[in-house]
């Protein structure tokens, strides 16, 4: 159990997640209290839940069962009502919705097995198709990762940069923000 941004945050052996990586996303995120937000990759729940007590809806999706069974009771204890778990790959659960703000905690999905540089572009090529005319999108990646990310992101019609960095762990950090070029 952890204990930040005055949340208690139930954890799982089964589900990553870095604390100081998830802190330096939220440090840098601007949520507006009318933002519908969508969140890939969910990790414990701490995202999510912080997300939540600043917006209007937080929407998040995983495809691990146990993330997703450790973000219900975060949820629950934090009393993070406003929050819908999801479970399925990037935009397979949100079918047509739109949201403002997309998060996407591409640092652990693009270490999974089943991932590589064409997962990032997939979902670049996409996330387009979610976000109102004016909505945001933070990417949390590692540094190895942000000049792939930057340039998908690029291609795909974003305007993209890096936000914020740090060392976490054994990497270093990035949070890349983008926006819909006019």
């Amino acid at each position: 159990m952890l204990e930040l941004k005055n949340l208690i945050i139930h954890t799982h052996p089964e589900v990553k997640e870095d604390e100081n990586a998830s802190l330096l996303l939220l440090e840098n995120l601007d949520v507006k209290r009318s933002d519908e937000v969508l969140l890939i990759g969910i990790g414990t729940g701490l995202i999510p839940v912080y997300t939540a007590k600043r917006a209007r809806k937080v929407v998040a999706t995983d495809v691990n069962q146990h993330a997703i069974k450790c973000a219900v009771k975060n949820t629950v204890v934090n009393k993070a009502y406003n929050v819908e778990l999801r479970e399925g790959l990037l935009f397979e659960p949100v079918e047509a919705e739109k949201f403002d703000l997309i998060l996407f905690n591409a640092h652990y999905i693009l270490d999974l097995e089943y991932t590589d540089d064409s997962f990032i572009g997939k979902f670049a090529e996409e996330v387009g198709d979610y976000l109102t005319k004016k909505g945001r999108l933070y990417v949390l990646g590692s540094d190895g990762d942000k000049e792939t990310i930057i340039s998908k992101f690029d291609v795909a019609g974003f305007d993209a940069e890096i936000n914020a960095t740090k060392k976490c762990s054994s990497e270093e950090m990035v949070v890349i923000i983008g926006k819909l070029k006019n």
